[in-house]
């Protein structure tokens, strides 16, 4: 079966910086769209970034130039850099991605999730 696997949460001080690791392993045929997704605490879960089979990326509003996404195919891994982080990036973050198992069946996949504490 497929899974994806996220690593590198942690306590960080305000302005610290981070980086989360997401793997895929098991029968992948390709992987297209990899997305990381955050939940803070009594919030709806949220995309933070995403990046395309291509190299195209998208990011929250509340992200942009502090967060990027990047990927390695060779690796069928997904990274997600934090900089600047602030005490409202403190959530739960899960790893998403659309990975296509055979030339013709699509699925969508999640992590179990990592955690990310901001503190002031």
């Amino acid at each position: 079966q497929v899974q994806l696997v996220e690593s590198g949460g942690g306590l960080v001080q305000a302005g610290g910086s981070l980086r989360l690791s997401c793997a895929a392993s098991g029968p992948i045929y390709s992987i297209r769209t990899m997305a990381w997704y955050r939940q803070a605490p009594g919030k709806q879960r949220e995309l933070v970034g995403a990046i395309t089979s291509v190299g195209t990326t998208n990011y929250a509003d509340s992200v942009k130039g502090r967060f990027t996404v990047h990927r390695d195919n060779d690796k069928n891994t997904v990274y997600l850099q934090m900089n600047t982080l602030k005490p409202e990036d403190t959530a739960v973050y899960f790893c998403n991605a659309q990975i296509l198992v055979s030339a013709l069946i699509s699925n969508n996949y999640w992590g179990q999730g990592t955690q990310v504490t901001v503190s002031s």
